[in-house]
């Protein structure tokens, strides 16, 4: 049996951090078909923050958070051949649902304002992209 070649780690946290940043942004697309709009924090009036807009934000987070994790752990473990297949065609099958999905949800009129989609789009994509990072280097990098 030959040894797997290890991938450098780099590569491995730039594919989870991909990874779980497009899956918060599936999530905020599918999100905003159900009323988590974050753009609502800026078409506020009464001064508080709407708890739609706050449940999105943390939902965002939480999902780009666990998947630059868990595709952190499972491209290091991938890398060294000590995935399942029956796993890998699970997460496969996992992950091209939730993007149909989001490309669904995405095709639809949109109910919310053009600059507070692009400003809520925005504010995802950059949300996401951070704790997708934080999460892979925790991931890969722990004592």
């Amino acid at each position: 049996m030959t040894n797997a070649t290890p991938f450098p780690p780099r590569l491995i946290l730039a594919a989870a951090v991909t990874s779980g940043l497009l899956l918060a942004l599936a999530v905020h697309t599918i999100g905003q078909r159900f009323g988590l709009d974050l753009g609502t924090l800026w078409r506020s009036e009464a001064g508080m923050i709407p708890a739609s807009a706050a449940i999105a934000w943390w939902l965002v987070a939480l999902i780009a958070f666990v998947g630059g994790h868990t595709a952190a752990i499972l491209f290091d473990r991938a890398a060294s051949g000590h995935v399942p297949p029956l796993l890998r065609q699970f997460l496969i099958v996992v992950v091209v649902l939730v993007l149909a999905a989001a490309g669904q949800a995405a095709s639809a009129p949109s109910a919310i304002p053009t600059v507070a989609g692009v400003l809520s789009g925005l504010a995802a994509l950059g949300l996401g992209g951070a704790m997708a990072f934080c999460g892979a280097h925790f991931a890969l990098y722990r004592s």
